[in-house]
């Protein structure tokens, strides 16, 4: 028997330490939820992501997630919120980013992250993880 296919894809940068840590270190609770994971630079990712309008100079600036019946790319802080919502223990979290106010830091300091990231891995010394086995392609 076969594993289902995810029903959506966490897209992380896999030359990030933190990120390539990160995300693969969720990748169990995420399967459980019908998630898989992929870096950004994985060659049917950028494909699938040009395909959408997504150029290769804008690639790498956030996490993503890609819906897999429907295409839909997700980026950013947003992405956060779509997995939040899925986790049963990670809904909390949901709601505050979602409460106006709070809202407005989440996205900010999710921002601030994201274009500090290789800072952060190199002053915090995570170097990028050896990467994972390209993830398989969603079935067409």
């Amino acid at each position: 028997m076969t594993a289902p296919s995810p029903f959506a894809w966490v897209l992380y940068d896999g030359a990030c330490g933190f990120c390539s840590r990160w995300v693969p270190y969720w990748k169990k609770t995420l399967a459980k939820r019908g998630f898989g994971i992929a870096s950004l630079q994985e060659p049917w990712i950028i494909e699938s992501l040009a395909a959408r309008g997504i150029s290769a100079e804008n690639l790498l600036d956030d996490l993503r997630i890609l819906v897999a019946e429907t295409g839909e790319v997700i980026p950013g802080s947003d992405a956060y919120r779509f997995a939040f919502r899925r986790i049963w223990w990670a809904r909390p979290l949901y709601l505050l980013s979602v409460t106006p106010g709070l809202r407005r830091l989440f996205d900010r300091g999710y921002q601030t992250f994201a274009e500090n990231r290789y800072r952060v891995s190199k002053a915090c010394r995570i170097p990028v993880s050896p990467p994972l086995p390209p993830a398989s392609t969603p079935r067409e």
